[in-house]
């Protein structure tokens, strides 16, 4: 077992190459950076003499417990991924950490970072999840990051909503390729509140093959300027604007209209059917079907802009009648046309 000490510290660094004019305690005060990534390490053993310590290299290793951090009040940078880490926990007192780096472990909850105020950048990418699981996100930690958090990465945890993810407000990075998003409409209203959205990626999502994908999204995004790793120009985003706002008034005046019932229909038109050369016998049954419309005075005429129309028949050509629409509408209510 190899556990992460301050003589390892010591054997790994330069202090024995240097002049032993200054102190042990005094050297690992002034340390800043530390690389241990690669070494097969398990635990992390007390550093707290590494006070000063702002970036620690620990990726690549067997790790499966964050611990003895708490002294690294100036740590900003993070680096554990590909570990065996399972919880995220005892970062609290890392009040200046901006870069958190745990992809490829075998994390199930983004949690414990409610006091991480000033993080930036999150990512949790690759977690090796039991089959049929996804990653989840702790809402008291998503509500902890809503003022820091710009990047976050999320690719590939089986992920299939992040509605929970849209009081992140300031993400200028979105990164969630190759998990099981599919509801447009809910991506559409997330990413309609990261309004400094300018990257994101979430090529491999059953999502991208939906109708007019791209269009729509960047449509919501006004800042995008990279979606699944295409560049979006200036031009292409002014035009599905300009198309998009074309839509919604188009739809939202025929919606004022209809409510106002400005939307209207012609009285009559011409519908020709095939008809059997009429007789006295089969014209009187058919006149004889004709009611007055509900609603109106019955006054024996339909009055229209063509006169020829006003009569329930009108013509015969070529064994074909024209009706007036309103008296065949009512004929057909009245289930006594089948006759015809």
């Amino acid at each position: 077992m190899v556990r992460l000490t301050v003589d390892l510290v010591v054997k790994s660094s330069n202090y024995l190459k240097k002049q032993r004019s200054n102190s042990l305690p005094l050297y690992l005060k002034k340390l800043t950076h530390l690389n241990f990534s690669n070494k097969n390490i398990e635990d992390i053993d007390d550093l707290s003499m590494c006070r000063n310590l702002t970036v620690l290299y620990l990726y690549d290793n067997q790790i499966t417990k964050i611990c003895n951090l708490g002294f690294a009040s100036n740590l900003t940078h993070l680096y554990m991924q590909n570990n065996h880490i399972t919880h995220i926990e005892n970062l609290s007192s890392l009040q200046k950490l901006s870069k958190l780096y745990l992809g490829g472990n075998s994390i199930s909850v983004v949690e414990g970072l409610d006091g991480l105020v000033e993080l930036k950048e999150l990512h949790v990418e690759c977690q090796r999840l039991p089959c049929g699981e996804k990653l989840l996100f702790d809402p008291r930690s998503l509500h902890a990051l809503a003022d820091s958090l710009t990047v976050l990465n999320i690719n590939k945890n089986n992920i299939d909503e992040i509605r929970d993810l849209a009081v992140l407000k300031e993400l200028t990075h979105f990164l969630a390729a190759d998990n099981q998003l599919q509801d447009m409409k809910e991506l559409e209203g997330v990413l309609g509140q990261w309004s400094q959205l300018y990257r994101m990626d979430l090529s491999g999502n059953p999502v991208c093959s939906k109708p007019k994908y791209r269009v729509r999204l960047i449509s919501v995004c006004i800042r995008l300027e990279e979606l699944d790793g295409k560049e979006i120009n200036q031009l292409s985003r002014q035009f599905l604007i300009n198309w998009k706002a074309s839509k919604e008034a188009k739809k939202k005046l025929k919606d004022e209209r209809i409510m106002t019932g400005q939307i209207t229909f012609p009285l009559t038109a011409d519908f020709y059917m095939p008809c059997p050369p009429l007789n006295n016998y089969n014209l009187g049954k058919f006149t004889g079907m004709i009611r007055p419309l509900k609603g109106c005075r019955s006054s024996g005429k339909v009055r229209s802009e063509h006169s020829q129309l006003d009569s329930p028949v009108m013509r015969s050509q070529n064994g074909k009648t024209a009706v007036s629409a309103g008296l065949l509408s009512e004929v057909a209510n009245s289930g006594k046309v089948c006759g015809l």
